[in-house]
């Protein structure tokens, strides 16, 4: 099944600047888009209006089955549990395969309209969408050159989280010798699992070389304390990998956002995202 084609909200003056930004699960990039754009900032005024030349995509999962709901879902991938977020994990690979190949296209796109800027460029996500977005970031590493403006990551989590851990962890030992290991070799290593496990163990990255530039680029991560669906827990964990990975991460906590905490606080979440693109 193919996936739909994004919904796109165009810049109101000459263009500089995108954001893509992935929906949550159930959810898809029109209505995404819509729950966004309904929420201010303390200025009274959505992220659209407070940056006019900025364009905004909002892509759509295609369908695919899942099994906690045993049903048809608006879905980038199956995740079985979000209090083991280790359960069915390889359920998950191939749903990452696919959006992920989906958004990095989508990236390529858009940063070839910008004129080959990827620092003109945002990609993030809510929930689910958070989740693939950065396997999207980690991805990378083989089709982009250079770090993007930014990244922007909601109440989400990072799939694999615990692999990632470990293996990062276990580096300083290996190479204690050698003064410990380079940003460039952890990130090459954290770049090379995310790349090896979409490809599947015939078709291993792990001798090619990559690019990990894009793994500079900075990244906001927000979540609600009392969040009903996705626990708190898990972004502080994705940020701490993150961190590990010698990503640079502004970690954002906040209580009494609607949708059960599942959502962005506003103004003040939004007030956060709007000085972090501002900074571009």
């Amino acid at each position: 099944m193919e996936f739909p084609e994004p919904h796109v909200h165009l810049p109101q003056d000459p263009h500089t600047h995108t954001v893509i930004l992935l929906h949550g699960r159930g959810s898809n990039g029109p209505e995404f888009a819509e729950e966004l754009f309904s929420s201010v900032t303390s200025k009274n005024q959505n992220l659209a209006s407070c940056l006019p030349t900025w364009r905004w995509v909002f892509p759509t999962s295609r369908d695919r089955w899942s099994t906690t709901f045993r049903e048809e879902m608006c879905s980038w991938f199956d995740a079985c549990s979000l209090s083991d977020i280790q359960k069915g994990q390889d359920l998950q690979i191939d749903g990452l395969r696919e959006s992920v190949a989906h958004i990095l296209h989508i990236l390529e796109n858009e940063i070839k309209i910008l004129g080959g800027k990827p620092s003109h460029i945002y990609l993030g996500g809510i929930s689910l969408g958070m989740a693939t977005a950065l396997w999207a970031l980690f991805c990378a590493t083989d089709r982009i050159n250079g770090p993007l403006g930014g990244f922007l990551g909601f109440s989400g989590w990072l799939p694999f989280a615990h692999q990632v851990e470990d293996l990062v962890r276990q580096q300083p030992q290996e190479a204690s010798s050698l003064g410990g290991p380079s940003k460039i070799q952890i990130q090459h290593l954290a770049s090379n699992f995310f790349l090896d496990t979409i490809a599947g163990p015939e078709k291993s990255q792990s001798n090619k070389t990559v690019n990990t530039s894009i793994l500079s680029t900075p990244v906001f991560l927000s979540h609600g304390t009392d969040d009903a669906w996705v626990p708190v827990e898990l972004g502080r964990q994705a940020s701490q990998v993150l961190q590990q990975t010698l990503i640079p991460v502004e970690w954002n906590e906040f209580t009494g956002a609607e949708e059960e905490g599942h959502w962005i606080k506003e103004p003040e979440g939004f007030d956060q995202i709007l000085q972090f693109l501002e900074r571009a």
